[in-house]
């Protein structure tokens, strides 16, 4: 249900680049943002104070074993580009270390920034669906708008209603979607819907909306999840073995990291298989059909993450 050929690019709307760039950063994540020792990370950390990991031209020491190492939440975070942007436009290659008087600003208008990314990001996939050609217009001027925001100085970014203007890039995200879901009769709403845990193999999910759904650690091996309205979903620990997103809408690559899937998951394109699921696929399994109720299985404890793991809008109805 994407457009395969547009007269306008949609990725060339978007003046500025969408995904991270950690050798352009000065290391925002890594110091601005604070975590908690549990399952994502294996220690404590306070905002603003560096990750003991953090290497004096700030690359990560650890980085090519982050998983070993306890550090599950890092591989996960995604900044969808606000630490390079922060750091090469904002601040012009002035880094915290050289000049410790922009280290206050720049730490506090980091998630700011972060967030008004991911909203570019997903007005970005929005203007791809050629069902929502009817709210184009809107998307490219919340797209304007939220990047000329992204791009001000840190007083007009610190200064900035940004839950007012989420809401209403919210709404207009929901529409889109909701034009590309109208081909799926009967399509299953499950918003905010908690299914921690719950056993869905194979289940249909065509047009559902997931957004801000709760799975963590919930099986959906074999589901069929085209169409399916993404956005928030919290996909921590989440079994996506052979299931099929190829067209789901709003799904992150830092969605699929916290996930777990295999050689038979089908991924929408532009996004790509992470390195630490497995390269074979599962047995196929029986379809559980369609979720009842919007609760599943409460066995086990939620895991907590500082970074906000792979859905750093988690708890948040979208």
């Amino acid at each position: 249900m994407r457009e395969t050929e547009s007269p306008q690019d949609p990725k060339a709307a978007a003046p500025t680049s969408l995904e991270s760039d950690c050798g352009n950063c000065f290391g925002l994540c890594c110091v601005a943002l604070p975590f908690s020792a549990g399952s994502d990370f294996a220690e404590n950390k306070r905002a603003g104070n560096p990750c003991h990991n953090l290497r004096t031209d700030f690359t990560c020491g650890i980085h090519a074993r982050l998983r070993e190492s306890g550090f599950q939440g890092c591989t996960v975070y995604e900044c969808f580009g606000a630490g390079q942007r922060i750091s090469q436009v904002t601040f012009g290659g002035r880094s915290w270390r050289e000049e410790p008087d922009t280290a206050g600003p720049m730490f506090d208008i980091f998630p700011i920034v972060r967030q008004l990314h991911e909203l570019l990001r997903y007005l970005t996939e929005a203007l791809t669906f050629e069902p929502a050609r009817p709210v184009h217009a809107e998307l490219r001027q919340a797209l304007e708008e939220t990047d000329r925001l992204a791009g001000g100085t840190p007083e007009e970014v610190l200064a900035l209603d940004v839950p007012a203007h989420r809401q209403r890039v919210s709404d207009l995200l929901l529409r889109a979607g909701e034009l590309v879901r109208a081909a799926v009769p009967g399509r299953p709403e499950h918003r905010g819907g908690d299914f921690f845990g719950a056993r869905l193999r194979g289940a249909d999910l065509r047009g559902a909306n997931l957004r801000g759904a709760m799975l963590v650690a919930a099986d959906l091996s074999g589901a069929d999840l085209r169409l399916a309205d993404l956005i928030g979903a919290d996909l921590r620990d989440t079994n996506l073995a052979g299931a099929d997103l190829s067209t789901a809408l709003y799904l992150t690559q830092s969605q699929l990291h916290a996930a777990r899937g295999d050689a038979g998951t089908r991924l929408p394109a532009g996004l790509s298989r992470p390195a630490h699921w497995p390269t074979t696929t599962a047995p196929t399994v029986a379809p559980a059909g369609k979720p009842r109720g919007g609760a599943g299985s409460r066995s086990g404890s939620r895991s907590g993450t500082g970074k906000g793991g792979g859905n750093p809008a988690r708890g948040r109805r979208r």
